[in-house]
């Protein structure tokens, strides 16, 4: 009998998880070993609801946990660091689609974070790391786990985390933590109802091949704290082949105008003398993970027109887009220059079919 024909279960079952962690911050710049003084201990609280295959995207990745969690880290440094309170949703996703009593799973989690301590030239002027109080907050997290009982479960696992707010403020390096984890969840178990699936998930794009065409703008600061912002905006076309509904991968191009270029040029003792001189285009790999209608993109390339030489060779960018029925795409994302922020990038975009599969392929 096919899967949507059965009978699949719905319950108002939630879970609680406690996870205490300890770690340490990863100096990905020199320069700032002054600021990691001691280890980072930690600690989160989940809310979390299991899912039970009701819909197409619970099946595809193996019946997920979604939830929100809070998360509290200590940076072991409370006079240049301080500490940071993050609330985020997250999706934990099994890596083994068989269930059993142990399962492996990866956390995938993005959200906002306030740190209370940021750069002031008056009292914290040698915190380089983190330039506003309010920041973006990325959790990635892989744990085992095991069952103890019908209610209890036990998480052991590793997990990184990173808070900046994407140089829209600097001094922005970012804090970057790797932890050990191990948590504690308790099931709260109600009376379970049966249900006929739901597969109304519109991310079973009609065709193998598929085009997107996007536009986004954003905005940084370059040289000194309270300095100007400046403008920053990008079109990209993007080709994909799905070569699951859960994954897709291929190529494409940025053309991207972004005004600090102005500066570094400037400052490179070679001014520029018209906008074209700013302009940079590369083309890029791209790969993306698909949840439903929320795709998660990852992209790297490498400049193959660019005069501003501040930035290096390549760039990079992860991500968050929701793919609407009618092909409209809403992106969030930000770019970097391997572990340099760039800019937060918001915007629209389109995807094309080229070429439509046939009814018994999709």
């Amino acid at each position: 009998m096919a899967l949507g024909q059965n009978k699949l279960t719905r319950s108002k079952n939630f879970y609680l998880k406690v996870n205490p962690n300890y770690g340490f911050i990863m100096e990905h710049h020199s320069y700032m070993a002054h600021l990691v003084t001691g280890y980072v201990p930690g600690v989160s609280v989940d809310f979390i609801k299991p899912t039970y295959g009701n819909k197409l995207w619970q099946r595809e990745n193996n019946m997920p946990d979604i939830g929100l969690t809070f998360n509290f880290i200590n940076f072991g440094n409370p006079r240049q660091l301080g500490y940071c309170y993050a609330l985020a949703p997250f999706m934990d996703i099994p890596l083994n689609k068989k269930i059993k009593a142990s399962r492996v799973i990866m956390r995938l989690c993005w959200g906002v974070s306030y740190l209370n301590r940021d750069f002031n030239i008056e009292t914290d002027p040698k915190n380089i790391a983190i330039g506003s109080h309010w920041n973006t907050f990325v959790h990635f997290k892989w744990f085992w786990a095991l069952n103890v009982s019908k209610r209890l479960r036990l998480e052991p696992g590793l997990s990184f985390s990173h808070a900046s707010n994407g140089r829209a403020q600097v001094p922005n390096l970012g804090l970057n933590v790797i932890s050990a984890n191990l948590g504690i969840t308790y099931k709260f178990l109600q009376e379970e109802e049966k249900m006929k699936p739901l597969d109304d998930s519109a991310s079973v794009w009609p065709s193998k091949h598929e085009i997107l065409v996007w536009a986004a703008g954003g905005f940084n600061e370059t040289g000194f704290p309270g300095g100007p912002k400046y403008a920053a905006y990008t079109f990209g076309i993007n080709y994909y082949y799905n070569k699951r509904n859960t994954h897709k991968f291929g190529g494409g191009v940025d053309i991207c105008y972004e005004t600090q270029n102005y500066v570094h040029l400037e400052n490179a003792g070679h001014p520029a003398k018209s906008w074209m001189d700013i302009v940079t285009i590369g083309p890029k790999f791209c790969y993306s993970y698909n949840v439903g209608r929320i795709s998660f993109p990852v992209e790297m390339g490498v400049y193959a027109v660019s005069k501003p030489k501040e930035d290096g060779l390549f760039f990079h960018r992860i991500g968050v887009r929701h793919y609407c029925k009618n092909g409209l795409v809403i992106n969030f994302s930000l770019k970097s220059h391997w572990a340099v922020a760039s800019h937060f990038e918001y915007g629209l975009g389109y995807r094309f079919s080229v070429k439509k599969r046939k009814i018994n392929e999709q």
